[in-house]
């Protein structure tokens, strides 16, 4: 477990830092009890004084060694370490804490946390608080660190190897000891020493590696890596934090070492497990770099943030969703074979989730309370609390209350106050909450199933697609959109389909919060530098907001608006439109209806009709593809897109055509989606963008974005490589009377203009589509169907050309275009006989 690995490898040094505690300790109680050895003891001890002076050239050696190693600093180590071992002496815990106290350094904590802070103030020099958040700062792992909360969703990150100090140091009058008094004298006119904090020297402080087998390079480099940066190489497997071996060793068989380590349990590494923690100069989890674990009977057992992505994308594609909704009992309770329901008494449903993302302090947790009543009233309290996507780690229990209501309820609400240091019923009741300092927040979850359940799975599609009495190329679309694969594809995708928690049924509550908190960040983030301790401080606060409010098994820090518009504005609308096909489809493949995807499209209230491939209308669609299409690449494989189906659809959620034709300035534009948000646009017609982000795809605000190349739509619309089919949108957009073009980013203030006016914006591409080959389609509605060429925008932020409408009773969803993506540069290459 990486946890596990991380506890065990820091335990070594804490446990030498008690050891050496306890040692100061007995010393100091054995010169305050006034024992004293006797004389036998003193004449060894002269003997051995007379020893050590003959052995003091061998010792100089060693000192100078010890001085010429990289990094070294072997005398100003020992002189400190002389000192911590003089004050241990003559200084008790009570007394630290008062010189700590009169210092104005923190005094709290156990005697392990006090000893050393006050030996580092009483040599270093009192540290001046933290300038980010005005915390205190303490020396961990090599670095001084704030111990501090930037604000109540984040604890502060500031760290430096140079802290500013105070001066002079003072003692408390009622501390007598002359030792102390004495080292102070010396010090006077003194500039405090620095203290030896190269990160980069200790990054394997305290562990003892073995290398194993061949490896990409000699056992000497690897050798002369660890021990540049702190470690130490041990020829035995015995007793090593690790052992370290190319994967390609482990295909062999492994050495001798490599089996006496899996005999001992103890961890066998590749090698990139030193490389990285070098390059990312912090000391790397080892079960992140593991390479024989899936051959041990416990298996690998690492969360799912520590996986390879692929692999977390095929365990959690696998996964059975284990809380689907409000009022649906969790799966590992196992209370639900047993007739189990949620728990309810007037009018509050007692089944709360919560999380906490701090990466300030490497904390991504999920918190799931429920009540669950069984047949003849036996209630029962479900908790689950612990690392997102690591099951292994979490605090999991079942506690059976009988008919002890009352007293499952009080300790149902002590449980949500110990968890986010907030009373039950106010946020129950009234939905008031305040977000307190490392404690969690809740995820409003709604009423009804998450699509990923309610949806049909793949071994039920074709039960329902034989009893369809829709047209088969509209049975196959429904097929699609009221499956569960397309939106576990794309929660996958986000890393946000965790089987815990029903992302695909939040309450619109929670919806209007994460959008509150985007239009916030996006404000604040226009004010903060690129580079610098504070913008590093903002960045991670609004990181770990974000991630607590939409729980991910990946949470990392957002930086940049592009990430903002990528990862929180675009996936803020992915789940909205998620969370609304799983309130249309809700659980219809789990009752007994004869007709589920009938039943799914009747409540899609659209119209959905094939168009024929020898029709006018799919002969200009096809034409306007293939003229304003160009491939996309992904690393290093060209794609390609050929038409499947073509669908002509009217609504009532939009406007019809009948209106839009007689609106001036007609376009048929593309518009790109995801398949997981096509069901929102069907049933309820497109939405603008949820705010103005300084990027293309919300550069011009609360708008809907449609382009007139396919190749831009096409980014939207493909997904993965090996989910090859996708689906276009064209849609008859008026841009009304006026139109304004644009070439470079508006500002926030031109977008909010251009939304106030409800004006049509062009905004003028690298690449735009000749005028020369445009047409006019019917009704005059212009189609600017022609190749792709360089426009006089040479240098425009913006790809192809895009149209900005921001009255959604402007634009018209006419036709659904099925695409498929094919590979057009890949060569079957034969092996070598």
């Amino acid at each position: 477990m990486v946890h596990e690995t991380r506890s065990r490898t820091h335990a070594a040094a804490q446990e030498e830092g008690k050891v050496a505690s306890k040692k100061q300790k007995i010393e100091s109680k054995d010169q305050e009890r006034g024992q004293h050895v006797t004389s036998k003891n003193k004449k060894s001890a002269e003997n051995k004084g007379q020893d050590a002076e003959s052995e003091a050239p061998t010792k100089s050696k060693k000192l100078k060694a010890e001085e010429s190693e990289p990094n070294g600093k072997g005398a100003a180590a020992r002189e400190f370490a002389d000192f911590c071992k003089a004050i241990g002496e003559h200084l008790s815990v009570e007394d630290m804490r008062k010189i700590l106290q009169a210092n104005e350094q923190d005094a709290s904590g156990s005697e392990d946390a006090v000893v050393p802070r006050c030996e580092d103030m009483m040599f270093y020099g009192p540290l001046e608080e933290c300038p980010m958040c005005g915390g205190q700062l303490e020396f961990k792992e090599w670095k001084y660190k704030c111990t501090g909360n930037y604000s109540e969703w984040a604890r502060c990150t500031f760290s430096t190897n140079n802290p500013s100090r105070k001066s002079p140091i003072k003692i408390p009058d009622d501390i007598k000891d002359d030792f102390i008094h004495k080292w102070l004298k010396q010090q006077e006119g003194k500039e405090f020493p620095k203290r030896d904090a190269d990160e980069e020297a200790h990054i394997f402080s305290g562990m003892m590696i073995a290398l194993s087998g061949r490896m990409s390079r000699s056992h000497g480099y690897f050798k002369e890596q660890i021990m540049k940066h702190g470690g130490k190489v041990n020829n035995s497997v015995l007793g090593v934090t690790c052992v370290v071996a190319s994967p390609a060793e482990r295909d062999k068989g492994g050495s001798g070492g490599f089996a006496e380590a899996l005999e001992r349990g103890t961890p066998v590494v590749s090698e990139n497990w030193i490389m990285d923690s070098i390059e990312k100069k912090e000391v790397q989890p080892l079960a992140a770099y593991d390479i024989v674990s899936d051959v041990v009977p416990e298996g690998r057992g690492l969360p799912l943030g520590q996986l390879d992505p692929s692999e977390e994308a095929i365990e959690t594609l696998a996964a059975e969703v284990k809380l689907s909704g409000k009022r649906a009992v969790h799966k590992d309770s196992k209370l639900e074979k047993d007739g189990g329901c949620i728990f309810e008494k007037d009018g509050i449903i007692y089944n709360c989730a919560f999380a906490l993302c701090d990466l300030g302090c490497d904390m991504n947790q999920l918190c799931i309370m429920q009540l669950i009543m069984v047949p003849e009233n036996c209630l029962h309290l479900f908790y689950k609390k612990g690392p997102i996507g690591h099951d292994q780690m979490a605090d999991e229990r079942v506690e059976d209350f009988g008919s002890r209501v009352n007293d499952a309820i009080k300790e149902f609400v002590r449980l949500f106050e110990e968890v986010t240091g907030n009373e039950f019923e106010p946020w129950e009741r009234e939905k008031k909450f305040e977000k307190k300092s490392m404690k969690m927040y809740p995820l409003e979850m709604d009423v009804g199933v998450d699509v990923r359940h309610g949806g049909a799975a793949l071994r039920q599609l074709g039960t329902a697609a034989s009893h369809c009495k829709l047209d088969p190329s509209v049975c196959f679309l429904m097929k699609q959109l009221c499956g569960q694969e397309i939106y576990r594809y794309a929660l996958m995708e986000m890393a946000q389909d965790l089987p815990d928690l029903p992302i695909g049924m939040l309450t619109d509550l929670h919806l209007r919060r994460g959008e509150e908190m985007l239009l916030q960040m996006r404000q604040d983030a226009e004010s903060i530098p690129e580079s610098c301790p504070e913008a590093d401080a903002f960045w991670t606060e609004i990181s770990n907001k974000w991630f607590t409010l939409f729980p991910t098994t990946r949470p990392y820090i957002l930086r940049g608006f592009e990430q903002i518009a990528d990862n929180v504005a675009s996936g803020l609308e992915t789940v909205r439109d998620i969370n609304d096909a799983s309130h249309l489809i809700g659980d219809v493949f789990g009752s007994t209806l004869v007709d589920p995807l009938s039943e799914c499209y009747k409540k899609l209230g659209c119209s959905i009709n094939p168009v024929a491939e020898d029709s006018d209308d799919y002969k200009m669609i096809l034409r306007y593809l293939e003229k304003t299409y160009e491939p996309v690449s992904v690393d290093d494989v060209v794609y390609g897109v050929s038409v499947e189906r073509i669908y002509a659809v009217e609504s009532s959620a939009f406007p019809s055509y009948e209106k839009i034709k007689d609106l001036p300035n007609k376009v048929l534009l593309w518009c790109g989606t995801r398949s997981c948000n096509l069901v929102r646009h069907l049933h309820k017609g497109f939405l603008p963008a949820v705010c103005h982000l300084p990027v293309p795809g919300y550069m011009f605000g609360k708008a809907i974005v449609c382009s007139d190349a396919a190749a831009e739509a096409a980014r939207y619309g493909f997904t993965a490589v090996d989910r090859p089919e996708g689906y276009l949108v064209l849609a008859v957009a008026s841009l009304g009377d006026e139109i304004t073009e644009v070439t470079g980013t508006p500002g926030a203030e031109d977008a909010q203009g251009f939304e106030e006016k409800k004006i049509g914006v062009k905004g003028v591409g690298r690449k735009t589509t000749d005028e020369s080959e445009h047409f006019t389609w019917r009704d005059g509605v212009k189609v600017p169907c022609g190749k792709l060429v360089p426009s006089r925008n040479k240098n425009g932020p913006l790809e192809y050309n895009e149209y900005a409408v921001y009255n959604p009773k402007q634009v018209s969803i006419c036709f659904l275009v099925g695409v498929k993506y094919e590979e057009q540069n890949m060569e079957v290459v034969a092996d070598d006989e």
